[in-house]
């Protein structure tokens, strides 16, 4: 049972990168949603805040087990795609998520404080970082991540694959 709740909770040593695209995609997507409503529908952009909080807390725990936007992707949109697949280490990719827990969750702070400017400065920033994951494959969260591993803040066992992808 406590290998089964181990594995559940476990973020894939290997990732899809296709996959990851189509997941920022959809991040930018509700980024840039949500900016629109931060000042039509207050409340309304609040769920959609929920929501990207959610989804980023669901991939930084479990990958895309239970995340609904990285379940759509890996299960419907990309088996149905004629993408080919591109392996990529997957701590690198927890790292840039967890910057997006981070930011999805300073963007609702600022929210909840009625600071709806700042709110709306972060889910910019989210929407450029997303975007260039997206479009370019450019992951910001993994180059930082090879940065703290250079550094040795990262220590190498905890991505023993990085050494063999380009990140």
């Amino acid at each position: 049972m406590k290998a089964a709740i181990n594995n559940f909770f476990s973020f894939p040593e290997l990732i899809n990168e296709v996959s990851a695209r189509f997941v920022a995609f959809g991040v930018f997507i509700m980024s840039t949603i949500t900016l629109i409503l931060i000042n039509l529908e207050h409340w309304v952009s609040m769920i959609f805040v929920l929501f990207l909080l959610y989804g980023f807390f669901a991939r930084v725990i479990a990958g895309p087990k239970i995340s609904p936007l990285a379940l759509l992707v890996t299960k419907v949109i990309v088996p149905n795609l004629n993408f080919k697949e591109k392996i990529v280490p997957g701590p690198p990719k927890r790292f840039a998520q967890s910057i997006g827990l981070t930011m999805a969750s300073a963007i609702l702070i600022s929210l909840l404080l009625g600071v709806a400017k700042l709110a709306s400065v972060l889910l910019i920033i989210l929407m450029i970082f997303a975007f260039l994951e997206s479009v370019f494959a450019y992951c910001a969260g993994c180059k930082i991540f090879k940065l703290l591993m250079i550094s040795g803040i990262i220590p190498e066992q905890v991505c023993a694959k990085c050494a063999n992808y380009q990140i």
